[in-house]
């Protein structure tokens, strides 16, 4: 009897080890740990130099121009404060309908490039990166246990401020093998952009002014690499004064507007922001000037060229003895209301 029961226990052993390899399709839990370098890098791809120098090339543009580029320092770059990393199930689960995630982690990195080594389950993973989501002032990761649910969002508001770090993202599928020393190179890519609006004030008689862009996306899907337009909000636009000079600027830093082509990241490097005209606006700057009489002069900036994900577009205008912004820009066409009769939400004193 005592060896009958032992060879009952030991068959019983091998089919619980050989269940796990069998029946369970999910061998995370039945496999060791392997060792992996993860190297990441962020890769600019920008038209901000050549921007700068082209629109604001004039010898008047020169204290502007320093104060933009300082203000935007933060925004261009290809530096990386945090990360966070998320590695996922190639195969969807039934019951959450998409792929979940297997591990994550956040990471400090504050370079612009850096490796990590990490130990990991081997098998294969779809593998989704976030950088400098928590410098970016609002914007949220949600979903993120979720591949293909997992989304930068900006906040369900009306009005939202501009993002205040540049955000960037990769995605790679990756094999993790079970006994080799294994290095995979991640590039992380910029998710927005900004405009700027020169504005030469010396003529106008304005106690206050505010502007606001309008036409961008509100969320980007990390794992397609496309972006979200669920409903329109305002981008407050930040005020830039230089020191000195008769011109200034507002500064929205958003995601990227309607693309005609398709909205998405940019990674190719050659003329990567040239784009055909359209016959119609696909995003806009609306400025409000408060005249001394107390009346609101509305201009609003329709603007017929996309502003993709790494890009900088600046407006040069002039604003007349009325409130009224003018630009010789011929991609933006321009609607004005006088004595426009309900001012927005933000009210900063120029």
């Amino acid at each position: 009897m005592k060896r009958l029961a032992a060879l009952i226990f030991t068959g019983v052993a091998a089919l619980l080890v050989q269940g796990c390899c069998l029946v369970d399709e999910d061998l995370s839990d039945c496999v060791d740990e392997v060792e992996v370098t993860m190297n990441y890098e962020l890769r600019m791809v920008t038209n901000m130099k050549t921007e700068i120098q082209t629109q604001l090339s004039m010898a008047t543009d020169m204290h502007v121009s320093a104060a933009l580029q300082a203000h935007l320092a933060g925004i261009f770059t290809d530096y990386a404060r945090d990360v966070d990393l998320g590695f996922y199930d190639v195969v969807r689960n039934q019951d959450a309908g998409d792929s979940l995630r297997l591990e994550h982690m956040e990471r400090t990195m504050n370079a612009n490039e850096s490796s990590f080594t990490l130990n990991i389950p081997f098998r294969d993973y779809m593998h989704l990166a976030v950088a400098n989501c928590l410098q970016s002032g609002g914007i949220t990761l949600n979903n993120s246990e979720l591949c293909h649910h997992s989304q930068l969002s900006q906040p369900n508001a009306d009005v939202v401020e501009s993002h205040k770090a540049g955000l960037f993202t990769a995605r790679l599928g990756m094999s993790v093998l079970e006994g080799v020393n294994q290095q995979f190179h991640v590039n992380l890519y910029m998710a927005n952009c900004a405009a700027a609006l020169v504005l030469d004030q010396r003529s106008a008689d304005v106690t206050r002014l505010e502007a606001y862009t309008t036409g961008f996306a509100t969320g980007f899907n990390i794992c397609d690499s496309t972006y979200t337009f669920r409903r329109e909000q305002k981008v407050k636009a930040d005020i830039v004064v230089p020191e000195e000079g008769s011109e200034f600027c507002f500064v929205s830093v958003s995601f990227p507007s309607m693309d005609p082509e398709e909205t998405r990241v940019v990674i190719e490097t050659e003329d990567p922001f040239i784009a055909e005209e359209q016959d119609y606006a696909l995003w806009e700057y609306l400025v409000y000037a408060t005249l001394s009489d107390g009346s609101i002069t509305e201009s609003r900036l329709r603007v017929r060229v996309p502003l993709r994900a790494g890009q900088l577009k600046i407006i040069h205008a002039r604003m007349t003895d009325d409130g009224v912004v003018n630009t010789e820009d011929p991609t933006v066409a321009v609607s004005v209301s006088l004595d426009w009769g309900n001012g927005p939400t933000f009210n900063p004193d120029l």
